[in-house]
Order: C-alpha cells, then sequence, then structure tokens
C-alpha cells in the first residue's frame, strides 16, 4: 500500500478541515465535506468566516484546481481511500467532553467505508478515544475488522487561529497508525505537504496524549500567572512589571496572564482530567489550573469594578465598552471566549455595556450569545482592553474617555503606560 493516487476525503472544514483539504488538494485528488451547506456556499463564493484562508487563494483553489472539491453532500465522499475527521470536540456544561460531533462523524464514515480504507482523526481526544470509542462504531457499522479491512491513524491538530506565522505546513505534525505499515503511509502522506516535517509516534494513544498534554502544559503555566496576578492585585504591585523583571533570567518561562479560551487550552485538560478519572485518579495541578483559568473572569470584572470605585464613577448605568470578543488576539474564532462571562459579570453589576471586535463574526455572536456587537464608538465611562487585536492598538483612547475620570483597564499590557489606569 502506497500513498500514490490516494483519494483524500476530510470531514468538517472549520479552522482544522480547511486549510488541510487546500493543502492536500495541491498534491491528491480531495473531497472536503462539511454538513453545513451555508459553509459551503460561503467557501465557494471566496469567503471563509474563519479567515485561516483569504480569498484570493481561496477562489483560485476552487477554480483552477482539478482534484479539490468542497461539498455538503456525503454521497461525494465515497469511494476515497483516506478519511480525515476534523470536526470540533468541544465539552459540555458539566466540563466534560462532549464527543457528539465526532462519533456522528464515525457513524456516517461507518456506512461507506470499503476494505483497504484508513480514517485518521486530528479532532483532540483523551487517550484512547480513537481505538477505544470510534472503532467499534466503525466495526459495528460498516461490517468491517479493524486492523484487517480498514484502518486508523491519529495526527492531532496543530492550527494556531490567526497565526500567519506558525500555519499548517510550518508546524511539525506528529503522526501515528493502528499497524507499523500504516503508520508509515499516515507519516509519509502527511510528510508530502508539511514543510516542517513529521514526527511518527509510537502508537496511536501516544499521539492523543501528545496533543493533550501540550496545551494542558500551556493552561498550568498560565494558570500560575494568573494566581501571581491575583496575588500581586492584593499588594499593588503591577504584574506585568514583576514578570517583565523576572524575565531577565535565562530560564524563566514567558507566559502572560489573561483570559483562558478558546478550542484547545480551555478544552484540551479536561479531556485528559476526564480519562484519569476514569482510571481512579483525580489529577491535582492540572484541574487546578483550570479552576484558577476559569475564574478569571470574575476576577477581571471586580477589578474594574474596584477601579471605577476609587475614582467615584457609578456603577449601575454607567457606560463600559469591551474591546475584543474573541479568545486571542487577531483571529475569529469566538468559541470558549471568557469575554463573554465578564460581560454577563458586568452586566449583572447593572452596567451598560457596548461590545467592539471587527474580527468576530457578529451574526454567531448575536446567535450564540445574543449579543449585538457595536460598529460605531462612542465615550465611555469604563474601557475594557480584553483581546490585542492589532486595530485596537491605533484607537485615539483618550477620544473614547467620557470624561478625566474614566478607567481604561488593559489586560493584555499592551497600551503605553501612561494611558492605563490598570494592567493585568
Amino acid at each position: 500500500m502506497s500513498i500514490t493516487n490516494k483519494k483524500i476525503a476530510v470531514i468538517g472544514l472549520g479552522y482544522v478541515g480547511l486549510p488541510l483539504t487546500l493543502a492536500f488538494a495541491k498534491k491528491y485528488s480531495t473531497i472536503g465535506f462539511d454538513v453545513n451547506s451555508k459553509r459551503i456556499a460561503e467557501l465557494h463564493s471566496g469567503n471563509d468566516i474563519t479567515k485561516e484562508v483569504n480569498h484570493n487563494e481561496l477562489v483560485s483553489a476552487i477554480s483552477n484546481s482539478v482534484s479539490l472539491e468542497l461539498t455538503n453532500d456525503s454521497s461525494r465522499i465515497q469511494n476515497s481511500d483516506v478519511y480525515i475527521v476534523t470536526v470540533p470536540t468541544p465539552v459540555d456544561q458539566q466540563k466534560l467532553p462532549d464527543l457528539t460531533f465526532l462519533l456522528e462523524a464515525t457513524k456516517m464514515l461507518g456506512t461507506m467505508i470499503s476494505p483497504g480504507n484508513i480514517i485518521i482523526y486530528e479532532s483532540t481526544v483523551y487517550p484512547g478515544c480513537t481505538e477505544h470509542d470510534c472503532v467499534p462504531i466503525l466495526e459495528s457499522t460498516s461490517g468491517l475488522k479493524y486492523n484487517i479491512d480498514f484502518f486508523c491513524g491519529y495526527s492531532p491538530e496543530r492550527i494556531n487561529p490567526g497565526d500567519r506565522v506558525n500555519t499548517l505546513t510550518t508546524i511539525k505534525k506528529v503522526t501515528s497508525g493502528s499497524t507499523p505499515e500504516i503508520a508509515e503511509i499516515v507519516d509519509q502522506l502527511y510528510s508530502s505537504i508539511i514543510d516542517a516535517g513529521t514526527f511518527k509516534a509510537k502508537s496511536i494513544k501516544v499521539a492523543e496524549a501528545c496533543k493533550a498534554i501540550e496545551n494542558a502544559q500551556r493552561d498550568v503555566n498560565i494558570s500560575f500567572v494568573n494566581e501571581l496576578a491575583l496575588i500581586f492585585d492584593l499588594m499593588n504591585i503591577d504584574t506585568a512589571d514583576v514578570l517583565e523583571a523576572a524575565q531577565t533570567k535565562w530560564n524563566f518561562l514567558h507566559f502572560k496572564p489573561g483570559l483562558v479560551g478558546g478550542h484547545c487550552i480551555g478544552v484540551d485538560p479536561y479531556y485528559l482530567a476526564y480519562e484519569a478519572e476514569k482510571l481512579g485518579h483525580k489529577p491535582q495541578v492540572i484541574l487546578s489550573g483550570r479552576k484558577v483559568n476559569d475564574n478569571m473572569a470574575i476576577f477581571v470584572a471586580n477589578k474594574l469594578l474596584k477601579l471605577m470605585v476609587s475614582k467615584n464613577l457609578s456603577i449601575s448605568g454607567s457606560h463600559v465598552l469591551i474591546l475584543g470578543l474573541t479568545f486571542k488576539e487577531n483571529c475569529t474564532d469566538i468559541r470558549n471566549s471568557k469575554v463573554f462571562e465578564v460581560y454577563d459579570e458586568l452586566i449583572a453589576l447593572g452596567m451598560i455595556v457596548d461590545v467592539f471586535d471587527p474580527n468576530a463574526n457578529a451574526e454567531q455572536v448575536y446567535n450564540l450569545h445574543n449579543i449585538q456587537p457595536v460598529t460605531q464608538l462612542k465615550t465611555y465611562d469604563a474601557i475594557l482592553l480584553t483581546v490585542a487585536h492589532d486595530q485596537f492598538l491605533n484607537l485615539d483612547f483618550n477620544a473614547l474617555k467620557s470624561n478625566v475620570n474614566s478607567v481604561i483597564f488593559d489586560l493584555k499590557s499592551t497600551l503605553p503606560r501612561e494611558l492605563v489606569d490598570a494592567r493585568l
């Protein structure tokens, strides 16, 4: 079995699936599938709301490539050789893994796979999920036998939304397969499109665990500096000043405090903790870090409240501006953004809150959170910079203040020091 003349189907055309589909289409016959017909129509018109692929690149790929097809018709992906699953794997209200999209995609594939097919998962899961949860569904719906008739692989996605430097092809890709031969084929397949190269993990479970700990590590490190921010706030010390001094030591790790959201860092640790607890171990460090990070929205709202009180500003009825709704700078992704929790806290205090984010999709924000972002800015009693989009750095903040006592709270420590009342 070789990778030559393979027909590839990518299931899920979001932040991960779309760039992957376009990359494979440069070398293989590739079909990108998504159940969202509106998403497919937008892509055909050259509009990628994730902004991971620009208009010209998308239009060129669709119009000029004879090896690319984008569809919401599942029958079109039948008779593929390799199926790659890139659907979302969030957590539910109880912070438990929600595998709904993953298992539905797996059931669909089970009805169409043929002997010799390879199913590769890229979605974030807990170690063991591919073989313990997905493979039995594939077997029962297809009537085929695992590692005899069909095979699996796992290659964790490492897409960094909004990052134009560290992109799909410039980030080393971890690969794995259900047999040594399949592991080699999966590795060769990704090696053919990833300029940065690949790393072949020892097993599917190792590759799954690799993904989980990459983001759990960042989460724990950020929770440490977030806890420092809580402590230094009580001591009336600027955390950014402390970190700037500490970073002069060669081995001090560079992490900043802030709101931790998104589809990876704020989610993956729960997947790892879930599987650990099933095996009888309750993670202490991972879950304590999650608790600190999940509570930062309350701290931010209370900090703003104290700043306003210190300047004799009224709380109820005050006009507040939140700059940024996405989970990180220069991206469009609002999934699991903690800014919405800050918004809810301020509304509960009786404040009148405007939110402004030129990168976030206004329709999506309204549909998911019943919030209508503003398009025109006024003047405000308090301004909260939550996301350091490039567009915000050139705003005239003094012109946005309703009076000399208006508060500016910079969560990202990016604005000039003399302009702000507090930094996180």
